[in-house]
């Protein structure tokens, strides 16, 4: 499985991801310009002495994400998605593709994907949730619904 930032902004939340991957065996990929630099203590921070673990790959944008992946299928997640994140049935090789913090996804992939975006529920009083804790709630559903494999039960 498959965890992709499309310009993620903070610095702690992609650590923070960085150690819910490595704790899931799933590998991280940032896309396109990042809003920190990747050698900053916040990163490290964020994912303890578990960054050097990270299964990171970079890309410069989401056509370069899809050629590194082919055949993988690519879930969209976006605050203003039609589909429940718990109503997907999620494979082994599926990319989940969250946008940057203050922005989400790109207007581009919003419109080209409108009709698949997944979304997670909220009372309506907030925006979206964290980016780090969005992450790590679909990433164990994805996994539950498989069985969780690899995983210490």
């Amino acid at each position: 499985m498959h965890i992709a930032l499309i310009e993620p902004e903070i610095p702690g939340n992609t650590g923070s991801i960085g150690r819910v991957c490595v704790g899931t065996n799933t590998t991280l990929h940032l896309v396109g310009k990042l809003g920190f630099s990747l050698d900053e203590s916040y990163v490290r921070r964020a994912g303890l002495d578990y960054w050097p673990k990270v299964r990171l790959q970079q890309h410069a944008d989401l056509a370069a994400l899809q050629a590194a992946l082919p055949g993988c299928a690519l879930r969209f997640f976006s605050a203003h998605g039609p589909i429940r994140y718990d109503r997907v049935a999620y494979g082994p090789n599926d990319v989940l593709i969250f946008g940057g913090e203050s922005k989400g996804l790109p207007a581009a992939i919003r419109e080209q994907h409108s009709d698949s975006l997944v979304y997670l529920p909220t009372t309506g009083d907030i925006r979206s949730l964290n980016l780090a804790n969005a992450v790590t709630a679909v990433v164990y559903e994805a996994l539950r619904q498989q069985g969780f494999p690899g995983l210490i039960s």
